[in-house]
């Protein structure tokens, strides 16, 4: 029988550990492999993104089904979501090293073969592991501060993978970093073996209806997708913005330390503000925050590079709340509609999709419109430069206030906090 969640930090190690190799896969799926296979096999890159739009869409699209088999897997005896995790963990492993250190036969049309299979077996690994993880921390339960401490060991050591993954392949190559990978996930999947866990058996009722028939949950589902657009807008275009706007090319690495190293650092602050004002309050100051930010950005031009960085560490702050409260709202809801030790899977299912579709929809919509205005990749002009400074700046602000006032009206009025710090009931 695991321990129930105690508050200690080896608690949120044993739990949270996880976070750090599933961010850690993450950033080089979606950075590193499109390059890789272009550069190194000369796959075309019409090509290759068609294949990632496919095989992300349908990653998307089982994502509640994985969600809502999860929380069978949940329901049967303690030992076997963990031996779930450590399949899923078995198969994200190979399948990644596969993906990134293809072996010497594969060649030809037998490359795009490899690539469509491999990231394919990567992308269901990668979504069951974080499903069980999300969902078995949402069962531990507990009231808005304990909450937000659960999901801050998660979302801290996440950053701790993505500063990690985005060394790593530049200094040591791909090969290591696989191996460091492997040994990371390895270790990981041993420490959720001891993790606090609380266990339950799910209703037929609540296994038969879909999250989506809880008012609470599509309310925060729109804020979330509102400002997930906002925040992946930015993510899409700031290369471009560093190199064309700033003319700042090679320091890219600076300013993504100090953007997600500032939202590590920030986690233990968030979680601070929670206990005084509630998740829901916390995360609008954040959202205010990061729109006040990008604001002040819309000011910046050839050689701000200091400017910039201090840009990239207030955003960073914003960012450990983005991670880190509406995840822990996700277990109030579920805790307030009753569905607690019952449905977190079918719920983060849902939730994962949503991120995956934020991602999406912010590259349908950022890029469409800089080339509508008139911008290219190395475009030097005022009105090209201006259109990536509205795209960059101006669109995410736009969005971020419209989460703000969303959150405001649909939620924080709907959910005001009780007295002893948690949930106010969900309707």
């Amino acid at each position: 029988m695991n321990p129930a969640w105690t508050g200690r930090w080896t608690d949120g190690l044993r739990y949270g550990g996880l976070g750090l190799p599933l961010a850690f896969a993450a950033l080089p799926l979606y950075v590193v492999v499109p390059n890789h296979y272009a550069g190194r096999f000369g796959v075309p890159l019409a090509v290759l993104g068609a294949v990632l739009l496919g095989v992300r869409l349908l990653d998307a699209l089982v994502d509640p089904w994985i969600g809502r088999w999860a929380d069978r897997v949940f329901a049967r005896p303690p030992a076997t979501a963990w031996t779930t995790a450590a399949i899923a963990a078995l198969l994200l492993a190979l399948a990644f090293h596969g993906l990134m250190v293809p072996p010497a036969a594969v060649q030809g049309t037998g490359v795009l073969v490899w690539f469509g299979v491999l990231l394919a077996a990567t992308t269901l690994g990668y979504s069951v592991l974080s499903i069980l993880h999300q969902a078995w921390g949402a069962r531990l339960g507990g009231g808005e501060a304990q909450r937000a401490r659960v999901v801050a060991w998660r979302e801290g050591l996440a950053l701790a993978g993505v500063l990690l993954a985005s060394v790593l392949p530049t200094a040591a190559g791909l090969p290591v970093t696989t191996a460091v990978f492997a040994l990371a996930l390895a270790a990981a999947v041993v420490l959720l073996r001891r993790a606090p866990r609380a266990d339950g058996a799910p209703s037929r009722l609540h296994a038969a209806r879909s999250p989506l028939h809880t008012p609470a949950f599509r309310r925060l589902l729109a804020i979330y997708l509102v400002n997930g657009i906002a925040s992946a807008i930015p993510a899409t275009l700031v290369l471009f913005f560093i190199r064309d706007r700033l003319q700042a090319p090679g320091l890219e690495p600076l300013f993504l330390l100090c953007y997600f190293g500032a939202g590590a650092l920030s986690i233990p602050v968030w979680v601070r503000v929670v206990r005084r004002v509630g998740l829901a309050r916390g995360w609008w100051i954040a959202m205010v925050l990061a729109t006040a930010v990008f604001a002040w950005a819309t000011r910046l031009g050839p050689g701000d590079v200091a400017a910039f960085a201090a840009v990239c560490v207030l955003s960073g702050l914003a960012l450990g709340a983005d991670l880190t409260l509406p995840g822990a709202m996700v277990a109030g809801v579920i805790q307030g509609a009753g569905h607690g030790g019952a449905a977190e899977g079918a719920y983060f299912g849902w939730w994962n999709f949503a991120t995956k579709l934020n991602l999406a929809l912010a590259a349908g919509l950022a890029l469409p419109v800089l080339q509508w205005a008139g911008y290219a990749p190395g475009a030097s002009t005022p009105e090209a430069l201006d259109a990536l400074t509205l795209a960059y700046c101006l669109i995410p602000c736009a969005l971020k206030l419209l989460a703000a006032t969303l959150l405001a009206v649909l939620w924080i009025r709907h959910h005001p906090r009780t007295q002893h710090g948690g949930p106010a009931p969900c309707h």
